[in-house]
């Protein structure tokens, strides 16, 4: 039955992926502008005959229809294009970013989802207390609070004041040791960035795992396990839990496409080396190969992301599979 899903997944991945693509693009051929144009401003390229034989080599003579079809295709064949700001094949300039990225990213949503499930849970079981206050303030903070802003304040605070950690790179300049201390020293810049991204989702993860646990809890089954004579801490984790993850593991698979929007600002906050400087950079040069297939694999990692969501709540629910 999981294979199954799986598939089903992979196939409705393919239209949604030709969806992003046509949608991109026409939005980025509304733009105007070309990085031909840049390159002329920037007093790159000024003959002429090399701008026409520049158009000619990228295709940017041929109708939009023609250029969207040809992009459709080569995309098929797993080829993003070229960059002519990296002079390097766009899928190269972008694997070359992405694993930093990644790395942001899934750390950030393992603090948000640790800390907000926890949290919900405390709020939860100390329903109506100071606990569940302080969780309430907690969560409207962390929301509230841009994530420009609490990175800003954590580099001043944990930075530049008590000098704890770097602040900004993912690596120190020049060292050169073993693998632990390199791994150490990767752990040590991404603290902060991580933070900063997870305490911000964090919020929703707490308040949607205190609803469904007070929801939860007033279930017949659960009644029944305390009528068993378990422990209230069994009961809670075994039968009320378990079950009240379902909406989280649902909110994570909704958040990982904005979780990856927001990497991108606390990126530039940090000067983490990620796929946000990249993209930063060629909206501003133009170089629209670049962007697109930043959206593509964007879009791609996402999907990916949401087959494992759906094969781990069919895990949490077995009546899933029987569908």
């Amino acid at each position: 039955m999981i294979l199954g899903l799986i598939l089903r997944r992979l196939v409705q991945a393919v239209p949604l992926l030709l969806g992003v693509v046509v949608l991109n693009f026409t939005l980025i051929q509304m733009v105007p502008g070309t990085f031909l144009d840049v390159m002329t401003a920037e007093q790159q390229v000024t003959d002429p005959a090399l701008i026409d034989r520049l158009r000619v080599t990228y295709g940017l003579d041929q109708p939009p229809a023609m250029q969207l079809v040809k992009y459709v295709a080569s995309v098929a064949r797993l080829d993003l294009g070229y960059s002519y700001r990296h002079n390097l094949p766009v899928i190269d300039v972008i694997l070359a970013h992405l694993p930093a990225t990644l790395l942001l990213m899934l750390a950030a949503l393992a603090i948000a989802v640790v800390v907000g499930t926890a949290a919900g849970i405390v709020s939860a079981m100390k329903v109506n207390t100071w606990w569940d206050t302080a969780v309430s303030v907690f969560a409207v903070l962390c929301f509230a609070a841009p994530s420009f802003w609490l990175g800003i304040m954590s580099i001043i605070l944990f930075s530049v004041k008590l000098g704890w950690f770097p602040v900004g790179g993912m690596v120190t300049i020049g060292l050169d040791e073993g693998f632990w201390t390199q791994a150490w020293d990767i752990l040590h810049h991404l603290t902060l960035p991580a933070l900063t991204l997870g305490l911000f989702y964090s919020a929703n993860y707490a308040r949607v795992m205190r609803a469904s646990m007070l929801e939860v809890s007033r279930m017949d089954h659960v009644r029944t396990a305390y009528a068993k004579g378990l422990k209230r801490g069994a009961v809670v984790l075994r039968h009320v839990a378990r079950n009240a993850l379902l909406p989280v593991v649902t909110l994570f698979g909704l958040q990982l496409g904005a979780v990856m929007g927001g990497s991108i600002v606390v990126e530039a906050v940090f000067s983490w080396p990620g796929i946000g400087g990249v993209l930063f950079d060629s909206v501003m040069s133009r170089n629209y190969p670049v962007v697109l297939g930043i959206l593509v694999l964007s879009s791609a990692v996402v999907i990916l992301a949401n087959i494992l969501v759906d094969i781990l709540y069919a895990r949490l629910d077995p009546r899933i599979k029987a569908r």
